[in-house]
């Protein structure tokens, strides 16, 4: 077993005397936060070039598998996990960009639709290339059935977690 910075932390929090199952928390924990920051890094960068946040990229990504490439903005915010004005902004720099636009929405005159552009699908487009290509440099070299192994025992701890609130 290859041994990794969050191996060197276990003798202090037994000395401590947390239990194996805290100390497992904190393992898993631990290493879901630095992997999810080594990602992180290198997605942004290659977003960076784009000239997209990350924000921006997720919303261009959520539209571009919409149908007709359209959603409400409440949908954007809930399938994103971002507030109404937290959505708001981005859609105004994607708007500004060229990337977006907002029409009517004839089933409701309280919403509008926000759908791609053409240069938005293309932007989108690129964006996914360049996010593929930035999760392929960091699982590099990690043989295909650890990634697996891995991402399922993840699935396993989510659904066990589930969507519960914590403070």
């Amino acid at each position: 077993m290859n041994h990794d910075e969050v191996d060197a932390l276990v003798p202090r929090w037994k000395d401590a005397g947390l239990s194996p199952s805290l100390i497992a928390a904190l393992e898993l924990s631990k290493r879901a936060a630095r992997l999810h920051l080594m990602f992180d890094q290198v997605i942004k960068a290659e977003l960076a070039e784009l000239g997209l946040t990350y924000a921006e990229f997720d919303v261009l990504a959520a539209l571009s598998r919409a149908p007709a490439y359209r959603m409400k903005p409440s949908e954007l915010s809930k399938a994103l996990f971002l507030t109404s004005g937290g959505i708001s902004n981005v859609l105004q720099r994607l708007a500004a960009a060229g990337y977006v636009e907002r029409e009517a929405n004839a089933g409701d005159a309280r919403s509008r639709w926000v759908q791609l552009t053409e240069e938005g699908r293309r932007m989108a487009e690129a964006a996914l290339v360049a996010s593929g290509r930035a999760h392929e440099e960091v699982a590099g070299g990690i043989p295909d059935e650890v990634v697996r192994e891995a991402a399922d025992a993840l699935r396993e701890v989510l659904s066990r977690v589930g969507r519960r609130r914590y403070r």
